[in-house]
């Protein structure tokens, strides 16, 4: 596996440890002064890795757009997410990284060009895959973050 990547699935690993015991009300719960939740915060660092990788590089999503399109940057949650549904949040953020490997190794990314949108709101470029897989971990390190105060509130 590529290291990066294997970091990425490592660290998911770790978030998914972080979050068990918790119950599917407290995964839910928006504690006040805070505009999102735990489980909003797994499903956008999936979305979010899906963004970066694959449609900046043209490709379709490899994930259910019901489990994209809600988290994405600018989003909140809208609705309650039900047990059946954040079990497969919490299977997306281990088998979305070894779908992206397994693209990578079928070098679908060949196309990837730097994402406009990140360069002018994060300040730095992201020029092909092996970029993008440092800003997933930089990204997913902030969420896990705030997902750890996130708790601290429950």
């Amino acid at each position: 596996m590529n290291r990066k990547l294997e970091k990425i699935k490592n660290f998911r690993l770790h978030l998914l440890t972080q979050i068990e015991g918790l119950t599917t009300q407290q995964l839910n719960q928006i504690p006040q002064g805070f505009n999102n939740n735990v489980i909003w915060n797994l499903g956008h660092v999936v979305a979010a890795m899906q963004n970066i990788c694959y449609v900046k590089a043209g490709l379709p999503v490899a994930i259910d757009d019901k489990y994209f399109t809600p988290f994405l940057p600018g989003t909140r949650p809208e609705k309650f997410i039900d047990e059946p549904e954040i079990k497969i949040i919490k299977e997306l953020s281990i088998a979305s990284v070894d779908r992206l490997q397994s693209d990578l190794d079928k070098n679908l990314f060949s196309n990837y060009t730097s994402p406009p949108a990140i360069l002018k709101v994060y300040g730095f470029e992201v020029p092909n895959i092996e970029e993008a897989f440092d800003y997933v971990l930089r990204h997913e390190g902030f969420h896990q973050g705030y997902i750890h105060a996130l708790k601290r509130m429950l």
